[in-house]
């Protein structure tokens, strides 16, 4: 009988209290927005960019797309790609995870871009109760995405340095797309709520 991965089961069971801690961030946005006046929150909501969110959210949920692919090719052992550069049915998990890497990149521009905007609009934390609510969701998720990010690079580095790809780099590979995988949801949630309930 096969024993469950300990590194797997640890990662779950954090991700679950992660979700805990994003269960309290989305009951301060709904609270924030019960005892908010119906004007104050409209004039929040207006200045959203709904297009550009829209953008860097099938940005996000193509790099899960992406991610998937890699932890398919480390399931193979395959850490590189087999053929040219242009040929992806034949990528490692290293160019999978690299492209994971340069779209997740692109989502956090991408809101470091809308929150320059909405600070154009003088949307702040201090300034506004949307805009607290706002900012403190979608940045707490932006700093689990960037922790995300370091994780690649470890995990592609670690694949770089090793001479044989082994159980213990395939692991890091499924635990980091785990990671991901919760990541990119909770964004959908938020992109639902904050983007189309208003």
């Amino acid at each position: 009988m096969k024993r469950p991965n300990v590194v797997v089961i640890g990662t779950v069971v954090w991700l679950a209290s992660e979700l805990m801690f994003f269960a309290g961030l989305f009951a301060m946005y709904f609270t924030h927005r019960s005892v908010a006046g119906p004007e104050n929150w409209a004039e929040g909501t207006n200045v959203l960019n709904v297009p550009w969110a829209l953008t860097i959210t099938i940005i996000l949920v193509s790099s899960s797309v992406t991610c998937q692919f890699g932890v398919w090719a480390a399931e193979r052992r395959q850490r590189r790609r087999s053929g040219a550069l242009w040929q992806v049915r034949q990528w490692g998990m290293n160019e999978w995870y690299i492209l994971t890497y340069i779209l997740g990149s692109l989502f956090i521009a991408g809101q470091i871009f809308e929150y320059a905007e909405l600070v154009e609009h003088n949307m702040t934390i201090a300034n506004s109760t949307y805009g607290s609510v706002f900012f403190i969701t979608t940045g707490f998720h932006g700093l689990h995405v960037i922790g995300g990010l370091i994780a690649f690079l470890f995990v592609i580095g670690r694949s770089f340095a090793t001479k044989r790809f082994t159980q213990q780099e395939e692991t890091a590979a499924i635990t980091i797309s785990y990671y991901w995988h919760f990541v990119d949801a909770i964004w959908i949630a938020l992109f639902f709520i904050i983007y189309f309930l208003q």
